[in-house]
Order: structure tokens, then C-alpha cells, then sequence
């Protein structure tokens, strides 16, 4: 294959220009553009959808507009009126022949007005008409193309100090360099769905003729929709080719370090957590490597399940790493296998940024001499520095955080490397193909035997203090409490005020028993907390929401959420999953301050019916949409402009099983609809997917 495959190709260049050689948009558009539409090429304009459509209602006179109605008519322009002062407006005297009205403009530059409406000069304008001392007025009227004055107005989602009208004359400009370009659908399935071509589409998009052509199940919207999740199912389908395609190799399954693991725990698994073994058994024990993702609510035992994993790594004389996002949950990770390991008496080490100098020499030491066995870090894990004996296993965690190619990265760190990707955040089927498309996937349900289930409770604002009150009885007794601090606009200085007051308050209540963590502490010292609190020396930690993923501490039973309104469904079920941990009965408190929206209420009554995580995901997709259903936007999940997960989840499933045939019978995308597959693909900036085309 040529290297000429991995160059974007020519007949995109127009989508791939700056927005900065539009007519009209200067250095200090441009910014406004990057701001509303995260990029500067003609491609994030012709990508922004509009939101709503005005339909102007055309009017012959300036006698037959009534007050109040937003209309289009034409007028002849009479006489101008400069503002005799800056608080009050320039005014000019329109006519036609039924009469007189205004046009009313507030801190407007003359010569610009004196430009746009020059005396005698007949213009077609539009906007809503006001009574204003019995004469009729229009303030800031739209000037129409008087030769075709568009028939309806389409709105779009703006910026501050970006207007409609120039972001619409920059779209119309894109279009008009937008190319054709050939079609990479399937005939027949374009024909039964009866979708436009892509540019006809595109087209569309911009110009709706009713309202019901922005409905997210027009022929347009699906069109683009579907174009969008072909080029997101076809890169995960290419990834997981290219990674079948790279040997893996036979464990031996059940070996002698796994029974004495298993010799070792103290409980039973339960059923999901054997169903879940025998999946990664299987791939493990196949020459094809291992792409799994192992879904399992908080606290429902996949710690466990990926160190029994690791075992058939070790007993087949391979090493075994289990990478997490943070500090402080690899060294939970270690702290909870610490005992397990120690009694199967396998070495291992614990890698994080925070080791410096001889000590890290000496890890690195071990890991490269195969004398550690199983390597537990953070990210660290991936860096060139790191060399492994003989990497046979990767185990990562939470992988949302990480991103598809990391996964690859440190898969590479071996040879045939097999992948065990854990994640506690439940993800809505339709969401987790977008983000673990290539891989197979199995789930823990429920938890182990001997945990009951949260008592959630719903707790007004102003009743917090009443509360304060009562916890000092419950510390007395050894109750240890987190107390979660509102998010504020995702702000994380904001969070960090909000904590820091809450902090000061219960402080001086309950003095040392009290300890404060946030994002913005140093990871020693966030350790040192969270140590605290785990070995009991504080009973009440107020943190923001770094707590979130994997802290552990069975002895915490009560979780109170301040303005627990303003997080989504999944946070808060991280959240309330920090406790019920142990055997005794824990409490959640979402603390909401009146009034809350409807679907502030619908999330706060799930969370209070249901601890499924699963069907509180689905729930948080249809209530949020899929951009926010992690909270915060995360690395390795996708962020659609076209497509919407909740309304064409239907298209999601189809584009996968289209990708997964195309590669079947065209694995290099070298027949007619290969090659202009490769072009949607550069169209949704997939480059790298081509790349790993290319490699083969």
C-alpha cells in the first residue's frame, strides 16, 4: 500500500480552509467562531446545526401590521433621525403608501445605518412591531435580500458578541465552497431510507423549509447522523481488526497461582462475577486477543475478577499491570490486593509519578527484569522509559479517562498484549459502543452477598443545620461521613470555595474530627487525608467531587450531597456508591434547594427508587442527552455534532453491523465504496484510523 493513503484527500481541502478567508470574518471573528464552535475550518461552520426555524410572516402594508406580530414587509426609506444623545436611539422614518412607522436603533454607528438605509431607497426588513405612542415602530429591524428575502429566519445556538446574521452569511459562503462528494453508503439502504446525497443534506440542513425538517427524525438529520456514527463504528472496527490481526497467545488457564488466590478469598464469588471469569477465560485462553470491557456497578467485586485474571498472566510466566486514571486509586487498587497477593506470594510493585529518583530506579529495575509480577501505577505506566520483561496482561480502569489510543499505547508495551478494561461508570448501551465499539463486553450485576442497599433520602436546604446537629451523636458511635460540596458551573475554584465554607462550618462543630479534600491539593497531600480518613482518625471528610471514582472506606455509611440538584444521574450514583460498602446500613441525603426543574425532580425520584446502575444511565441519557451523561466531558468518549445518541440510538446499531460486514468482505478499503469510506473518514478527522489502515 502507498503512503499516499495517510494524506487527506484533495477534494476536502475547501472543508479544511480557515474560516479567516470568509469575507467578513477578521482576526476578531475568528476567535468568537473558535469559541462557539471548538475549531476554525469551514467544517465546524457547515457542522453547526441550527436549533429552531422563524417563520416570517409577510405583510403588504404598514397598515395591515398589528402590534405585537413579528412580520416582513417592504418600505421605502423616508428621513434619518441621528440620537440627539447617547441614551437615546437614532431613528428613521420609513413609507409606503398606507402610511408612516419607524425604525428604532439603540447605540448604532450612523455612517453604518446611513449605508445600510439610505434615503428613498425601498428595503425589505422584518422584526416584531411595537405601538409606541400611536405610532408604529420596528427596533432593530433585519435588512432582507430584497430581490429574494428568505421566507423564514433560521436560528442557531451563538456566542456572546456573535449576532445571527454574519454566523448565517458565513454558513451560506461555506456551503457555497462545500464539494460534492461521492456516496459511501450502501445504495439499497440509501434508497429504503429514501436519504438526499451527503451535500444535499448538508444543504437541507441549513436550509429548512418547516420546522419539522430540525426534527431529529427528518431525512436530513437522520442522513447526517448516520454518516457521523459510520465514521465513529468503522474507526473502532479498524482498531479492533488491526488488534485481532496482531497474534495473541494461549494462557494457561486455572493454573496453580489462581487456585491459591482463589484459596484465599474469604467469600464467594457471585454468579455475574464467574459468568464475567469465564468470558476472559475464553478470550485468554484463544491464540486471539483479549479486548474486553468488564462493566460493573460500584462495589460489585471487578477488582477481584481482573486480579484472578492476572493469574493465568502469571502462570503462564508473564507479567500482569493494572493501570487506574489517579494516585490514589492505584495505590487503593494496592492496597486491596496487597493481602491476596502477599498470600499467593506474588511480587509486585506499585508505579505513580510521586516516586522520585533510587526508589523509582528500582521499581523500573524490577519491572524490566520481570522480578515484579504484577505492576499497578497511573498513567506512568505508558511512558517510553518503562520497559516491561514480558508484558502478557493490561488491565486498565475506569478507561473513559484514557481514550482509545492510549489503550493501544500501553497494549504495545508486550507482545499480543491482551486488554482488560474495567469501568464502574454505567454507561447506556448506545454510549458505550461510541466509546468501546472495538471491544467485547461483559457485565457485573448487583453486589456481593451481605451489602444492603442504600436508604436514599431527599433532604431540603434549609434543614442542614438541623442535621449538623444530629451527626455528633453518630461520630460518638463511629460513624464516618462524606460530605460532598456542590458543583458550581464545573468550576473547580468555585467547587473549591463552596467546600472550603462548608469545611469551616462543621469544624467548628466537630474540630479535628473534620478533614477537608479537593481537586486542587497536591497528591501527597490529598493522600494524606484520604488516609486519615480511612484508618478512622477523621469522621467526617468534606470533599469536592474528586472523591467520585474508587475511593474505598467500608466504615463510611452516611453520604450527604449538597445541592445534589445540580449534578447528573450517573454522578450521583458514583457518589451515593461510596458508601453501603460494609455490612452495616448506610444513608444517602441529597440535599436539593427549592425550587428545582421537572428534571432535576425526575433524577433526584430515580435515584431515591432504583441503586441499578445500568437503568440509571439509560434514564440520565434520555433526561440529559449523551453529551453530559459522564459529567463532564471525558477524553475517550465521543462528542457528536451531527447525531444525537438518545434520538437515533436505532442508526447507532445499524452503523455498527455496516462497519463490521464492510471489513469483512473490504479489509483495506480498496473497492469503490472503500475509497470513499476513507473519505468520510477524513471527513470526521479520523486520520488515525487510516493510519492504522495503512500499517496494516
Amino acid at each position: 500500500m502507498t503512503t499516499k493513503i495517510n494524506q487527506r484527500p484533495f477534494i476536502l481541502d475547501p472543508l479544511f480552509r480557515s474560516l479567516g478567508t470568509l469575507n467578513g470574518v477578521g482576526p476578531k471573528y475568528l476567535k468568537l467562531y473558535e469559541k462557539l464552535l471548538g475549531g476554525t475550518k469551514l467544517l465546524d461552520l457547515v457542522f453547526h446545526k441550527p436549533s429552531q426555524l422563524v417563520e416570517r410572516h409577510f405583510v403588504d402594508n404598514i397598515k395591515d401590521a398589528k402590534p405585537d406580530d413579528t412580520v416582513a414587509l417592504t418600505v421605502t426609506i423616508d428621513k434619518h433621525t441621528p440620537s440627539p444623545r447617547k441614551s437615546q436611539p437614532y431613528r428613521i422614518r420609513a413609507r409606503d403608501k398606507t402610511g408612516f412607522m419607524e425604525l428604532v436603533f439603540f447605540n448604532a454607528h450612523g455612517n453604518w445605518i446611513e449605508a445600510q438605509f439610505p434615503v428613498e431607497k425601498t428595503v425589505t426588513i422584518c422584526g416584531k412591531i411595537e405601538d409606541f405612542k400611536g405610532q408604529k415602530q420596528i427596533i432593530h429591524p433585519d435588512l432582507l435580500d430584497s430581490d429574494q428575502p428568505e421566507k423564514n429566519e433560521v436560528i442557531y445556538p451563538l456566542t456572546a458578541g456573535l449576532t445571527t446574521k454574519p454566523l448565517r452569511k458565513a454558513i451560506l459562503a461555506a456551503l457555497e465552497q462545500t464539494p460534492a462528494l461521492p456516496e459511501w453508503l450502501d445504495a439499497s439502504q440509501a434508497k429504503q431510507q429514501n436519504w438526499p446525497d451527503w451535500k444535499s443534506a448538508l444543504l437541507n440542513l441549513h436550509t429548512p423549509q418547516n420546522p419539522s425538517d430540525l426534527e431529529s427524525s427528518s431525512k436530513t438529520r437522520t442522513r447526517l447522523a448516520y454518516d457521523e456514527f459510520l465514521a465513529n463504528q468503522l474507526t473502532l472496527a479498524i482498531v479492533r481488526h488491526k488488534q485481532k490481526k496482531l497474534n495473541g497467545r494461549l494462557f494457561e488457564i486455572n493454573g496453580a497461582h489462581r487456585k491459591k488466590l482463589m484459596d484465599t478469598l474469604p467469600w464467594e464469588l457471585t454468579s455475574f462475577q464467574k459468568e464475567a471469569l469465564k468470558d476472559i477465560d475464553k478470550d485468554m485462553g484463544s491464540k486471539d486477543r483479549m479486548l474486553r470491557l468488564l462493566q460493573g456497578d460500584v462495589g460489585s467485586g471487578k477488582t477481584i475478577v481482573a486480579a484472578l485474571a492476572m493469574m493465568n498472566a502469571i502462570d503462564s510466566g508473564t507479567q500482569a499491570a493494572l493501570m487506574a486514571p489517579t494516585e490514589i486509586l492505584a495505590r487503593q487498587h494496592a492496597q486491596t490486593l496487597k493481602p491476596f497477593l502477599e498470600s499467593a506470594g506474588i511480587p509486585f510493585v506499585t508505579l505513580t509519578g510521586r516516586d522520585k529518583s533510587k526508589t523509582r530506579a528500582k521499581i523500573l529495575e524490577d519491572i524490566a527484569s520481570g522480578q515484579a509480577k504484577i505492576i499497578i501505577g497511573t498513567h506512568a505506566l505508558f511512558q517510553e522509559a518503562i520497559e516491561f520483561s514480558d508484558l502478557g496482561l493490561a488491565v486498565i480502569d475506569e478507561q473513559h479517562r484514557f481514550g482509545v489510543h492510549q489503550r493501544l499505547q500501553l497494549s504495545s508495551k508486550g507482545r499480543g498484549v491482551d486488554v482488560l478494561v474495567m469501568t464502574a461508570t454505567p454507561i447506556p448501551r448506545t454510549l458505550a459502543l461510541t466509546a468501546y465499539g472495538d471491544m467485547e463486553v461483559s457485565r457485573i450485576m448487583g453486589k456481593p452477598s451481605g451489602r444492603k442497599p442504600v436508604d436514599t433520602r431527599l433532604l431540603p436546604q434549609d434543614n442542614v443545620e438541623d442535621m449538623m446537629s444530629r451527626l455528633g451523636e453518630q461520630i460518638k458511635h463511629g460513624v464516618q461521613i462524606y460530605w460532598v460540596c456542590p458543583l458550581v458551573e464545573e468550576s473547580e475554584i468555585l467547587d473549591l470555595a463552596a467546600a472550603e465554607e462548608r469545611y469551616i462550618i462543621l469544624e467548628s462543630l466537630f474540630g479535628d474530627k473534620v478533614g477537608l479534600i479537593h481537586g486542587r491539593m497536591k497528591p501527597k497531600d490529598k493522600d494524606a487525608v484520604m488516609e486519615k480518613f480511612s484508618n478512622g482518625d477523621i469522621s467526617i471528610l468534606v470533599a469536592t467531587t474528586v472523591i467520585e471514582v474508587g475511593v474505598n472506606v467500608p466504615k463510611a455509611t452516611i453520604m450527604v450531597i449538597e445541592h445534589a440538584e445540580r449534578f447528573g444521574l450517573a454522578q450521583l450514583h458514583q457518589l451515593r456508591g461510596r458508601v453501603g460498602r460494609g455490612g452495616d446500613q448506610s444513608y444517602c441525603f441529597l440535599v436539593y434547594a427549592a425550587p428545582i426543574n421537572e428534571t432535576a425532580k425526575q433524577r433526584l425520584k430515580t435515584l431515591r427508587e432504583t441503586e441499578d446502575g445500568f437503568l440509571i444511565a439509560e434514564k440520565d441519557l434520555e433526561l440529559r442527552g449523551s453529551g453530559e451523561v459522564l459529567g463532564t466531558k471525558q477524553s475517550g468518549l465521543e462528542n457528536f455534532r451531527l447525531a444525537d445518541l438518545a434520538a437515533h440510538a436505532d442508526l447507532l446499531i445499524s452503523a455498527r453491523q455496516d462497519a463490521a460486514l464492510l471489513l469483512e468482505k473490504d479489509p483495506d478499503l480498496e473497492s469503490e465504496r472503500g475509497k470513499a469510506l476513507r473519505i468520510l473518514l477524513y471527513l470526521f478527522e479520523r486520520d488515525q484510523a487510516i493510519s492504522y489502515l495503512r500499517s496494516g
